[in-house]
C-alpha cells in the first residue's frame, strides 16, 4: 500500500475542507492516508509541527504523495528541504512564501522567514502540483506564482476557488484529483 499525507494550515484540522473528501479518494486508490493534527495557532513553527511529523516520517518513500493547504504548504516546503527521500508529488494549494498581502503573516513566518532551498526541494519530489486563486483572500496569487515558477511547474490559476476552502464551497476538490490521477 502507498501512503499519502494531507497537511491542514493555520488553524486548520484534518476533518475540514475537502481534506474528508481527499482521503476518501486516494484510499479508494490503495493508499494510506495521514491527516496529521498540527498545533495552530499556538505553537504553529517548525520545531512544533515537526515533532508531531516526526512519527510519520517512516511513512515516507519514493511513492508517497503530500497535499497541503495554505500555510501547510510552507511546512511543506521545509518538510521537502529536511527529507532525505525523494517522494512522488507533492501538491501545494494556496501557498504562503512570503509575497504580500498574506493576511494571516505572523502565524506562516516562522516558516518562510528563513531562505527557501528551492534546489533540495526540487531534488526531494519527481511531480509538483501548485494550485491558486486569483481571488484568494487570505494569501495573493503571487505566492503561488513564486511557488510554481521556483519548482519549474506550471501554476494552475483559477478564477473563482477563493482559498479553496468550506466558506468558498470546496469540500470536494475534483480537479486536484483529475491531476493527480496520472501519477496514482
Amino acid at each position: 500500500m502507498k501512503n499519502a499525507f494531507i497537511i491542514h494550515g493555520t488553524e486548520g484540522y484534518p476533518e475540514e475542507n475537502w481534506f474528508p473528501w481527499l482521503k476518501e479518494k486516494l484510499e479508494a486508490n490503495n493508499y494510506k492516508v495521514f491527516i496529521p493534527q498540527f498545533p495552530t495557532p499556538k505553537n504553529q513553527d517548525p520545531e512544533h509541527w515537526f515533532e508531531v511529523f516526526n512519527e510519520y516520517e517512516k511513512y515516507l518513500d519514493n511513492e508517497t504523495i503530500i497535499v497541503a493547504h495554505s500555510g501547510g504548504c510552507a511546512f511543506l516546503l521545509r518538510l521537502l528541504e529536511k527529507i532525505k527521500i525523494k517522494i512522488n508529488i507533492a501538491v501545494f494549494v494556496a501557498p504562503p512564501v512570503g509575497v504580500m498581502p498574506i493576511k494571516y503573516i505572523k502565524a506562516d513566518w516562522p516558516f518562510i522567514k528563513d531562505p527557501i532551498d528551492w534546489k533540495k526541494i526540487k531534488s526531494n519530489s519527481n511531480n509538483f502540483l501548485v494550485f491558486h486563486s486569483v481571488d484568494d483572500p487570505f494569501i495573493c496569487i503571487e505566492n503561488g506564482e513564486k511557488v510554481a515558477e521556483e519548482l519549474g511547474t506550471n501554476l494552475i490559476r483559477l478564477e473563482d476557488a477563493g482559498h479553496f476552502n468550506k466558506k468558498s464551497g470546496y469540500l470536494k476538490f475534483d480537479l486536484l484529483l483529475e491531476k493527480l490521477k496520472p501519477n496514482l
